[in-house]
Formats: structure tokens, sequence, C-alpha cells
């Protein structure tokens, strides 16, 4: 966790860019980042320099060659303003943009970065504070990111909204990623899933470090995400680097259109929450997916998407509007019909309205499903959130009342003790003979069922007569104070 001491320091600088006219908060985010990515780059430096001065060997894969040492964090931290401006815009910034080679995604993403960082004061400021922030292990490093990501406090274009950290740990932790899964967020924005999934990797399976074919996947295949934001791209690439993912597939695309085609069947997990209200390019989107729901609304032709996208076996957590639980429209009916029918869904997690607000108010749900193509939904397990750990109001301050750790630990038991819970639970199991019978819609409202307390009935007279004495009592209880006053 990011401590109050380091989150003052990154209020401190994110201050000092607002006071030096910056004020878009993804500009930001950009200009932070590439200074800790300058600093971060010194202290791989400094690691390897040590590593090699205790073997008495060369400096293996040096990020700064000889005649660049001049670029590095802690020479030119040193520097007078003016000189370190210069030197950042004119010799740091080609130097960023061309590392890690022009085969990279993250060399991608660079050839368009900017430094707009506009005077050498602002610069000489934000520098003398971030040199105090620690960088040593990813942890911090990830912590620090997630933090400024927070600090994004408004929708964005395009239905895009940031994922609560804690919902998004909630998905990861429900589907288990292993070391062998190739994961795809398709809406990826600033890579929040994919950085918690490999969080998750490392923390829950460490043993896969000492595999070399292992680690290799774990760095250059297994964590996919794609947008078609630079901004945004830019913003997840780094996000990867500094929790520790050396070359993740962070890639522009529209994912809705031909252009993905090639990916169908490639993934074993989706982790995604895709834009809702989106703008969309009808006659550009893939045919394949307009063949599954003939529609316009961005939050089906995404779940089309995903169940192309997967593998047979390939398992998905997903995000999606209460809409696509119950809309009436053909689409909504045949995705929901093809989810039950032809593949297997296994859960719909209740979300209550307030947890994205502030971005947005929007009613949400959880779905969670595996890829048959030969059906396998024997029943449904449905779990209705009322307390996520915060106020659901647009302040969100943390409360005691939280369920999200209830639903992980009943996730595990929905084939087993989850099946005995009554309806009347805040989880319980549906069979897929009930789910079809109510025309495949998935609103747990619709199988709820509420516990009616016994009301006692009771005859009119007596009723009447026990007002009649409460009357006399109120009088005489009256007459008495007006005596004790007069």
């Amino acid at each position: 966790m990011i401590t109050g001491e380091l989150k003052s320091k990154v209020d401190r600088v994110w201050d000092a860019f607002w006071s030096g006219g910056i004020s878009n908060p993804l500009e930001v985010i950009e200009q932070i980042t590439y200074l800790l990515y300058m600093r971060r780059l010194d202290i791989e430096q400094t690691r390897a320099e040590s590593k090699a001065n205790a073997l008495g060997e060369p400096i293996e894969n040096p990020v700064f060659l000889p005649e660049q040492q001049h670029l590095r964090w802690s020479r030119l931290k040193d520097l007078s303003a003016a000189e370190m401006h210069a030197l950042i815009g004119d010799e740091v910034f080609p130097f960023l943009r061309t590392f890690r080679g022009d085969a990279s995604t993250y060399a991608r993403h660079m050839r368009d970065a900017r430094y707009t960082i506009p005077t050498s004061a602002l610069l000489a400021k934000v520098v003398d504070v971030l040199d105090t922030i620690p960088l040593g292990n990813s942890d911090v490093n990830g912590d620090l990111y997630e933090y400024m990501l927070s600090k994004i406090a408004s929708a964005g274009v395009n239905g895009q909204f940031r994922t609560p950290r804690h919902v998004i740990e909630l998905m990861v932790q429900m589907m288990d990623p292993q070391p062998g899964d190739v994961i795809c967020d398709p809406a990826a924005g600033t890579a929040g899933f994919l950085v918690e999934a490999s969080t998750h990797v490392r923390e829950h399976y460490p043993e896969f470090a000492r595999d070399p074919k292992a680690l290799r996947h774990f760095h250059h295949a297994m964590f996919n995400g794609y947008d078609f934001d630079n901004t945004m791209l830019r913003i997840g690439s780094m996000n990867m680097q500094m929790h520790g993912v050396q070359n993740a597939n962070i890639s522009y695309r529209d994912s809705l259109s031909n252009d993905a085609a090639a990916d169908r069947g490639r993934y074993s997990l989706i982790l995604a929450n895709p834009p809702f209200a989106g703008s969309l390019d009808y006659e550009a989107t893939a045919n394949d997916l307009l063949a599954v729901a003939k529609t316009k609304k961005t939050e089906l032709l995404f779940l089309a998407l995903f169940l192309k996208a997967l593998k047979i076996g390939g398992r998905a957590a997903v995000v999606v509007p209460d809409g696509v639980l119950f809309g009436s429209s053909k689409a909504h009916k045949d995705l929901r019909k093809a989810l039950v029918e032809d593949q297997k869904l296994d859960g719909v997690v209740k979300l209550p309205s307030g947890v994205f607000k502030p971005y947005a108010g929007v009613s949400t749900a959880i779905l969670f499903f595996t890829r048959t193509e030969s059906g396998g939904t024997d029943h449904v397990w449905f779990y209705d959130v009322q307390a996520d750990g915060f106020s659901l109001d647009d302040k969100r301050n943390p409360i005691e009342a939280n369920d999200l750790p209830d639903v992980l630990a009943r996730w595990k038991q929905r084939d087993g003790s989850e099946l005995e819970r009554a309806r009347t639970e805040r989880s319980f199991c549906v069979p897929k003979a009930d789910i079809v019978a109510q025309g495949y819609d998935l609103s747990i409202n619709r199988y709820k069922e509420i516990v009616h307390e016994e009301v006692e009935h009771r005859a009119p007279l007596d009723i009447i007569a026990d007002i009649e004495a409460l009357q006399t009592e109120i009088a005489t209880a009256t007459a008495e104070l007006k005596a004790m006053l007069s």
C-alpha cells in the first residue's frame, strides 16, 4: 500500500504541474511517468554496474552506453534548471524514443511522446520531489502509478472510465490467472486488468520465474491490451513497465473492426470493462461480430468479440451495464441465449450502482463465462453485492461494510455448498431450466425471493379500542400538565 508520505509527495508534484499551467490529468501523468522512467533506468544501470563489479565482468545489457552517461538521472538532476530543461528536451527524449529497440511496443508508443513541461522552474521543482520517491521495487512503482491513475477524476471520451482497483482485484482473483495463460483486455485503457493479472501470477505462482521459457512467456507473450487512444496506450505500456513486465503487447487497434479478426481463438483469459455507450463506425465493424449481434451497441459487440477471441476452454470476466442482463432487443436475447446454450455461463455478480462514481453512475454487473461451443451451463451462480467497502456516493469514502471477500469465498463453492443456498440469500444458484423459462433473463431480481415478515392481523374493533385508550392517556397527561403550570 502507498504510504501517506508518498501520497503527499505525489500531490505536491501534481499541484506543481497544475500551478505551472498543465491541467490535463493525462498529460500530467505522462510527463511524471517519463521522469520516473528516466530515474528507473538509472537505477537499472546502477544495479548492472554493481553486479558487474562484484563478478569482475563487463556490464551485461547496459542501459546507457559510455557516451550516454550524461543522460542518467543521477547526473542531470544536479545540473542547473536551464541546463536540465534543455538536455531533457534535446537529448533525453530522443534517447527514450529509441530505447529497447524499434521492435518493442514501448518504442512504438514513445515515437509520439512529447516533452511538454513548459519552464525550467517547473521541471526543477518536479525533479526535486521525484528524486525523493523510493523506486527500489516493482511494488512501490506499481502502487505509485496506481495512485497517479486514481487522480483521473472524470470520465473519458467514448464511454471510457477507470475501473476501481478493488473491483479489478476481485475479478482477477476469481479468474486466478495461471503462468501459462495468454491474457487479453481488448479495451485496455491504462492496462489495469493486465497489471493486476501480472501481480497475481507473481504472488501466487512465483516458481514460474525459475523456468526460462515461462519467464519469457510472461514478459513477451502473456499480456495483450488494445486501445485506439494513443495517450492511453503510452500510459498503459508504461504502467506495465513500472510493474515489471518488460514487453507487454499494448497496441493500437479498434477491437471491433475487421483488423482484429486475426486474433480469433487466441486467448485463454479475457478481463475487461469495455466502453458502454461509445461511438461506433458501423461500416468498419467486423462482419463476424455483426453476425452474432446485429446491433450498434458496443457492449453487445464486445461480448460477441470476447466469444470469438477466446480459445475453446478460454474464460472471461467482463463488466457489463445492467441492460445486457435483461434488454429485450433481438441482439440482447440472442447473446444471452448463446452464453447459456452454446457456452458455459458460470456466474453473474450484480454490483451496486455507485461503484463507478464519480466517473459514472451506471448500474453494472460482472459476467463470468467459458467458451465451449458445446454448451455446459447446468446452473448459473448469482451474487447480489450490496457494499464494496466504500460509500456509494461521489465521495467514495471507505466504510466497514464490504461483500467482496464473501463474493470470492462463495465463488469457489459455486459447484458445491452454494447449490443448496436459498434464493433469499445474498448468493444462490439458478438451474438452467429456470433461466430458459424466463427467456434467458439474467437479472438477479428475476430469481431472487424476498422474505416477507409476518404481520399481526387484529380485529378492527380491537384497533379502535387501542386508539381510544391512547387518546384518553394523552388527554389525561395534557390536563395534568396544565394543572402543574397554572
